[in-house]
């Protein structure tokens, strides 16, 4: 029982803490039970224990949200991906239930994402080119500051050949279908130097679908022009190029019925007959 008494008595044995301000010659201080120092050292303890794991919760919470949120997108690409796939297979299996080769190609549904020979499929590639030049800064400059209209301006051949389909309508080689052809095709080996037709800098070299290896070149005044079916590009999106520059080797790569190379010309958004650049003929407003 004394023991106890001492003991309860210890724990309410005043301590003094002494503070010594800095600009104050007197001190300050405070006397506690020694239960309450204790208690109060207890009390931080507790306290700090609680932010820190509230504080690791809350880490553990946003990493999992991040991880979430990217499976979700991953989850929400492949289940399009899929879409995509399945659209492709039930197309492909009404075309092969046709049976024969003509009936198939008359059959073709352009909109399931299967490309003729025809012109260059503009929708996917307009998309693609003002990407292309809104990023890439060096596009921006140039067109801003190209000031040469005669340099710019489209003039003679990408490829010396024989022309096989004109600008305007004709039938479809591969399809039979009488459609608006809005480009030259000039026949060729295989592996003959295509050359640009003007000034300009390159806002696409890569595969473009049913075009097969395509370039594009913004020339500046609103001209571009396209060069399609290439066995090989031999630019890059950014690169500048001069009149007569090699910037790709015809192939018959995309949806091609032979080499050549598949030459367009636009102004101002519009496809223009190449014809009237080659033999360097006024361009009719």
């Amino acid at each position: 029982m004394y023991k106890i008494k001492r003991f309860i008595k210890k724990l309410f044995t005043p301590v003094t803490i002494m503070m010594i301000p800095h600009d104050s010659k007197r001190t300050i201080n405070i006397k506690l039970p020694s239960i309450g120092v204790f208690a109060s050292a207890l009390l931080w303890l507790v306290g700090s224990v609680y932010v820190v794991s509230i504080a690791i919760d809350t880490v553990e919470y946003y990493s999992m949200k991040s991880k979430v949120n990217f499976y979700t997108r991953e989850f929400v690409e492949l289940k399009s991906t899929i879409s995509t796939l399945k659209k492709a297979e039930a197309e492909f299996k009404r075309l092969l239930s046709f049976g024969s080769k003509d009936k198939i190609l008359e059959n073709v549904d352009n909109k399931a994402g299967l490309h003729d020979a025809g012109s260059l499929d503009m929708d996917i590639l307009k998309d693609q080119i003002k990407n292309t030049i809104e990023k890439v800064t060096v596009i921006k400059d140039f067109l801003r500051d190209q000031k040469d209209v005669y340099m710019a301006t489209p003039k003679g051949w990408p490829v010396m050949g024989r022309i096989t389909s004109d600008f305007g309508d004709r039938q479809n080689p591969r399809t039979g279908i009488f459609e608006f052809h809005s480009a030259l095709d000039i026949a060729v080996s295989p592996g003959t130097p295509i050359k640009a037709t003007a000034d300009g800098i390159v806002s696409f070299s890569g595969w473009s679908a049913g075009n097969g290896n395509l370039v594009v070149i913004e020339h500046g005044f609103g001209y571009s022009t396209f060069y399609a079916h290439n066995s090989s590009n031999a630019v890059n999106v950014g690169q500048r190029v001069k009149r007569g520059s090699v910037i790709a080797h015809s192939g018959s790569t995309g949806n091609s019925t032979g080499p050549h190379v598949h030459y367009e010309v636009w102004h101002h958004g519009k496809p223009v007959n190449p014809i009237a650049f080659v033999k360097n003929i006024k361009e009719k407003s």
